[in-house]
């Protein structure tokens, strides 16, 4: 069989059915558009919340109260001494650190004049803007006064700004902070969001005032910021030698930066591909559409088959005829899908812009490949059923 001729049998199968071809084109389209589309947003959000969550620099040692293991009676007795300022003070001293952060997180109503905003309050040290690279838009940050009690200062978020002043300068003026008299020291610069977290809605007041605040025994977090030259792994086993000299004992946990984002990099990375096999269960129902119609196809063309086999045409030959056939589909399905994919991503970044997308050309010639194979796969099973018909039975079907 010539290559003209096999070419020409191919193309004539396909246009004389074709609103069968087009409905199996489809259904691959739909497919591939689905996993392209899917998996595209899965990466994409992937980046960016990787990106929002690494924000806050890579050197950075977060230290929690309490320690997560297995113990007996004895263990679910036993008592955790909370973190304290004096042991944020004791790690100041360290070698290679930056920035040591303490850190209260509560909520209240912060209000000026007759405006009140209901929002979250943060308790810092006086470091926390340097060592979280949160810039500032007006005024100063909060003071910190090692040893001795903190002055009523209030640093406000953007939005709060934004909402309690209209704009206005507020450095001077006083709001009430969960009830009690601060004077505005600054503004921070707007941040955005950060995994549904906004942190331009927040207010920033010295850590001992918000432990009186929300009467809190001790700290929720200390964060720990160090410079280039130490290995992670020997800071923080200095950290852990320094508070189990002041507790006694390890009643902590230790969570360094890069651990917070393997762990992210872990759980998007299951939930990108749990998103991209929803794609491919699309994917395989237009395989199987590809199989059924192809089965179709064989049966139809019994006699088509019987001549040709009638006329010199080997099992082989037929064979590949109808894979032909077959990925010939699935590539069109393919091309189809990715032009549909482009479309819808293209609109989803017109309408929601704020919508990570992120279009990796691997992506699209893996899916254009897949499709291929996918078309090949369905095709195998009817092509065998076609090449192994009985010339003579097949020319009695005419």
């Amino acid at each position: 069989m010539r290559s003209s001729d096999f070419i020409h049998l191919t193309l004539r199968a396909m246009l004389t059915s074709r609103l069968r071809t087009l409905l199996t084109v489809l259904g691959i389209a739909i497919g591939i558009a689905a996993v392209v589309l899917l998996t595209t947003l899965g990466q994409g959000i992937r980046l960016y919340v990787l990106e929002n969550f690494s924000q806050f620099g890579s050197r950075i040692v977060a230290i929690n109260p309490g320690k997560t293991q297995t113990g007996g009676v004895g263990g679910l007795l036993s008592s955790t001494r909370p973190l304290s300022l004096s042991d944020a003070a004791s790690l100041r001293y360290l070698p290679y650190v930056e920035h040591v952060v303490p850190l209260v997180q509560g909520a209240g109503a912060i209000e000026f004049g007759r405006r009140v905003r209901h929002t979250d309050i943060l308790g810092v040290g006086g470091d926390m803007a340097v060592a979280w690279r949160f810039p500032l838009l007006l005024g100063r940050f909060l003071a910190d006064e090692a040893g001795a009690a903190s002055q009523p200062y209030a640093v406000l978020g953007h939005k709060v700004w934004r909402e309690l002043f209209a704009g206005e300068s507020p450095l001077g003026q006083f709001v009430r902070v969960g009830g009690e008299r601060y004077r505005v020291r600054g503004v921070m610069a707007e941040k955005g969001q950060m995994l549904g977290f906004d942190l331009d809605d927040i207010v920033y007041i010295p850590v001992d005032r918000a432990l009186t605040l929300f009467n809190r025994a001790g700290l929720m977090e200390i964060d720990v910021t160090y410079r280039a030259g130490i290995q992670t792994e020997t800071l923080t086993e200095l950290i852990r030698q320094r508070l189990i000299e002041r507790h006694g004992r390890e009643d902590f946990s230790l969570i360094t930066q890069d651990q917070m984002l393997a762990s992210m990099d872990r759980i998007l990375g299951i939930l990108a591909a749990a998103v991209a096999g929803l794609g491919g269960i699309s994917l395989l129902v237009g395989a199987i559409g590809i199989t059924t119609i192809m089965v179709t196809t064989v049966r139809e063309r019994r006699a088509e088959v019987g001549l040709l086999r009638a006329l010199g045409a080997t099992s082989a030959q037929i064979l590949r005829l109808f894979l032909a056939e077959a990925v010939l589909l699935a590539l069109l399905g393919g091309i189809v899908g990715l032009l549909l994919a482009m479309l819808l991503l293209t609109a989803l970044v017109v309408l929601l812009p704020a919508l990570p997308v992120t279009v990796d050309l691997v992506y699209l010639s893996l899916a254009l490949l897949l499709s291929v194979v996918v078309g090949l796969l369905a095709g195998v099973l009817p092509a065998r059923q076609a090449a192994r018909l009985s010339p003579v039975l097949a020319l009695q079907a005419e």
